[in-house]
C-alpha cells in the first residue's frame, strides 16, 4: 500500500473512532440529563400526590377511627382522574403491601415497595412493551395507617430522543468522514509530494540518469532531505565520473602498453629472424644486432619505469635530510659526458627532506626529457632556490615545447607528444608519470610552463618539514 493511502486510512480510522466515542458520550450525556430531569419531576409529582392524598384523607367524614380501604379507593380514583392526560398511573397498597387500588395497565410486580420506608423514596425505570416508565414509591402516613403510594410516568420520549440522537449522529459522522477524507486526501498528497519526487529521482538514477535531481518543494524536514539527496547525487555523479575516467585511463594505459611492447618486439623478432635465417656481412650483422640491442634496452627501460611507478603507489615515505649539493652533483656527473646540449647548473645550498634516490630519479627524468626536447647545441638550465614555502627545483629547456592542449596529458603514462622522437631515443612516455607519483609522496607536484617553439620549464617545490640551520646563501655554477 502506498504511503499516501496508509496516512489517509489511519486518519479515517482515527477520525471515525474519535467521532464514535465523542458522539456516544455526547448523546448519552444529553440522555442522562433529560432522564434525570424526568426522574426529579416524577419524584416531585409523587410528593404532590402524597400531599393531595393526605389532604383528601383528612377531609373524609370521620365515621371510623381508621381510614377504610373503600375511602382509599375513592381517593385513588379521584387522584387518577385529576391527572388524566398526563400519562400518569398510580397504585395504592396497604400495610401488608396488598394492592387496594391500581390504575389500569399498572404492572403487577411489587419489587419497588420493598425498598420504600418511612421518609425514604424509591424509583426505578422499567420497560413495558415499546414504552419506558419511571416508577416511584413513597409511604403515606395518614389516620394511623401506613400506605404505599406508587406512580408511573411515561418517559418513552426521552429514550426515543436518545435513539434519534444516535441515528442523526451516525449520519453526520458518515458525512463528516467523507468530507474529511476528501480534504485529508489533498493534504496527504501535498505532504507526500516530496517523497514521490524523491522516489522518482531514485528510479531515474537507478536507470542510469545520474544527472537527474529531485525538485525541492518545501522548507521542512522533507525539503532538507531532498536537498541532502541532491547533494549526495552530486557527489555520486562526480564519483562515477571519476571512476569512468579512471577506467578509460586504465584502458588507454593497457592499449598504450600493448602498443609500446609490440613495436620493439616486432623489430627484435624481425632482426633476430634475419640473423638466424641469413648469413649477413659484418656491417649488416652489426646493424641488426644493434637494432636488437637498442630495442631490448628500450624494453628494459620501460619495464624499470613501470616497476618504479608501481613501487611509488604507496602512501608514505621515510623522509631523511639531504643536502641539495648531493642532488646537483649527481646530475652533473650524469650529464658531464653529454656533448650535444649545453647544461648549466646553479643552486642555493640548503637541506631538504625526502628519499634521496626518488628525488634523484625525478631530476634525472626531467633533465633527460629536456635533452630529448632540445636540438643539438641547445641550452638546458637546471637550478635550485630557496622559497618561503620550500625549496624550488627548475629544469628549463629551449626546445620544441609542448602544445597547450597537450599540457594536461603529458603526465599520463605512455603519453608522448612526439612519439617518433621519443622512440628514437628509447622513450616510452613514463618519465613524467613516475615524477608525479614520487612528488605526490613528498607532498609536492609538477608545474609545467611551455610554448611551442620556445621551450619548456618544469618545476617543483619540496616543502620545508622543519627549520634548517646554518644555511649560507650562495650560488655555484658549473
Amino acid at each position: 500500500m502506498k504511503f499516501l493511502y496508509k496516512i489517509l486510512l489511519w486518519t479515517i480510522i482515527t477520525m471515525a473512532a474519535a467521532f464514535g466515542f465523542s458522539g456516544y458520550f455526547f448523546v448519552n450525556f444529553v440522555f442522562r440529563t433529560a432522564l434525570n430531569r424526568e426522574i426529579e419531576q416524577a419524584l416531585d409529582d409523587s410528593n404532590i400526590l402524597q400531599f393531595a392524598f393526605e389532604t383528601a384523607a383528612l377531609n373524609v367524614p370521620a365515621k371510623y377511627d381508621v381510614l377504610q380501604d373503600t375511602a382509599v379507593e375513592q381517593i385513588g380514583s379521584k387522584l387518577e382522574s385529576g391527572g388524566q392526560g398526563s400519562g400518569r398511573l398510580l397504585r395504592l397498597s396497604n400495610e401488608d403491601k396488598q394492592v387496594i387500588y391500581a390504575s389500569e395497565g399498572f404492572p403487577e410486580e411489587a419489587r419497588l415497595i420493598g425498598q420504600v420506608e418511612e421518609n425514604i423514596r424509591a424509583y426505578q425505570i422499567i420497560p413495558q412493551g415499546e414504552h419506558y416508565y419511571i416508577q416511584t414509591g413513597i409511604m403515606v402516613n395518614v389516620l394511623d395507617r401506613n400506605l404505599y403510594l406508587e406512580t408511573m410516568e411515561d418517559v418513552t420520549e426521552v429514550f426515543a430522543e436518545r435513539t434519534m440522537g444516535f441515528s442523526v449522529y451516525r449520519k453526520v459522522t458518515v458525512v463528516m468522514l467523507a468530507v474529511c477524507s476528501a480534504v485529508m486526501y489533498f493534504i496527504c498528497s501535498w505532504l507526500t509530494k516530496p517523497i514521490r519526487l524523491l522516489a522518482g529521482a531514485t528510479r531515474k538514477m537507478a536507470e542510469g540518469n545520474y544527472g537527474y535531481r529531485a525538485q525541492v518543494v518545501s522548507n521542512d524536514e522533507l525539503g532538507m532531505l531532498t536537498e541532502d539527496f541532491n547533494s549526495m547525487a552530486n557527489v555520486l555523479e562526480d564519483t562515477i565520473g571519476e571512476l569512468q575516467n579512471e577506467v578509460r585511463a586504465r584502458e588507454d594505459f593497457i592499449a598504450a602498453f600493448a602498443h609500446e611492447l609490440k613495436t620493439p618486439l616486432t623489430a627484435i623478432i624481425g632482426y633476430a629472424d634475419l640473423l638466424r635465417s641469413r648469413k649477413l656481412d659484418e656491417e649488416k650483422h652489426f646493424l641488426s644486432s644493434n637494432y636488437i640491442y637498442t630495442e631490448g634496452k628500450r624494453l628494459e627501460n620501460m619495464s624499470f619505469r613501470l616497476l618504479d611507478i608501481i613501487v611509488t603507489k604507496r602512501e608514505q615515505i621515510e623522509a631523511q635530510p639531504m643536502a641539495v649539493q648531493v642532488l646537483f652533483q649527481y646530475l652533473e656527473d650524469m650529464f658531464k659526458a653529454n656533448t650535444q646540449q649545453k647544461i648549466g647548473i646553479s643552486y642555493e645550498p640548503a637541506t631538504v627532506y625526502g628519499e634521496v634516490n626518488l628525488i634523484k630519479s625525478v631530476l634525472l627524468n626531467l633533465a633527460d626529457n629536456a635533452c630529448k626536447a632540445s636540438a643539438p647545441g641547445g641550452v638546458i638550465e637546471i637550478s635550485g632556490a630557496k622559497r618561503e614555502e620550500g625549496y624550488l627545483f627548475r629544469v628549463k629547456d629551449y626546445g620544441v615545447g609542448i602544445p597547450e592542449k597537450e599540457l594536461k596529458k603529458v603526465t599520463e603514462a605512455f603519453y608522448m607528444v612526439d612519439k617518433s622522437r621519443s622512440r628514437s631515443r628509447n622513450g616510452a612516455g613514463l618519465g613524467l608519470a613516475l615524477c608525479v607519483e614520487i612528488l605526490r609522496l613528498h607532498g609536492s607536484e609538477l608545474h609545467i610552463e611551455s610554448k611551442v617553439g620556445e621551450g619548456t620549464c618544469i618545476s617543483f617545490c619540496l616543502p620545508w618539514e622543519r627549520e634548517t640551520a646554518d644555511e649560507n646563501s650562495g650560488t655555484d655554477e658549473t
